[in-house]
């Protein structure tokens, strides 16, 4: 059984995934600003009710880790801030608040975790075929997708930099998800792949993906968008 943790897990994708490693026996931290009660009751779910745009709160995962769980297994950054937005109108606040999320707090977790990661560490970030150099961009989601390209190479280059400690690191550039995020940004749009779906396949993923691959991106999209 691994020690797993997931961010934004109040809904969605990390809501299902805490889920199905929880009720699979699996430890699991489950941080989001809100927590879901049917987490609370759970003897295999912690929860911790963190902003991840103030980094400050990280301090509550590290207290965590060297009082209770001493090692990391996996850790699934998914929590994202989604801002549909004309460029001209978006303002160096909301591209701030945006790479807060996406960036910063991943690259924070992630520095957080590492003294706790031992040789098989899976460390998976959950990006976006908006993120793709080459791929296909829509107008309005200048601050999202630039800010998912940008933990491309942030993982790219921290597997370089811990390969001979033997953690792995990763990136899932989805495509569209059928999740409340993406109806908030453009209401009305069905994606084909609904938030449980895409969970089974980043769950299977993060448990054995480092087998075959290290400072790799996979493109998880079966449509254009």
């Amino acid at each position: 059984m691994k020690n797993i943790i997931i961010t934004g897990t109040s809904r969605g994708i990390g809501y299902e995934l805490a889920l199905q490693f929880a009720n699979e026996g699996h430890q699991v931290l489950a941080i989001s600003r809100k927590t879901p009660p049917e987490f609370i009751k759970h003897q295999n779910i912690t929860c911790l009710s963190i902003d991840m745009s103030d980094k400050e709160q990280f301090v509550q995962v590290d207290n965590f880790l060297k009082s209770t769980w001493k090692k990391v297994d996996i850790v699934i950054n998914n929590a994202g801030s989604l801002l549909n937005k004309p460029f001209e109108e978006i303002s160096f606040t909301d591209f701030e608040n945006v790479y807060k999320v996406n960036v910063f707090a991943v690259a924070e977790l992630t520095r957080v975790c590492i003294p706790f990661m031992q040789k098989g560490s899976h460390v998976v970030t959950i990006s976006s075929m908006g993120g793709i150099q080459g791929s296909m961009k829509f107008p309005g989601l200048a601050a999202y997708s630039s800010s998912k390209g940008a933990v491309i190479t942030l993982s790219e280059l921290l597997a370089e930099e811990y390969k001979e400690q033997g953690f792995a690191f990763n990136v899932l550039a989805l495509g569209a998800v059928n999740t409340e995020m993406l109806q908030e940004a453009f209401p009305g749009y069905e994606a084909p792949i609904s938030a449980k779906e895409m969970a089974n396949y980043i769950h299977d993923f993060s448990l054995a993906g480092n087998k075959f691959y290290n400072g790799k991106v996979l493109q998880v999209s079966s449509t254009t968008p």
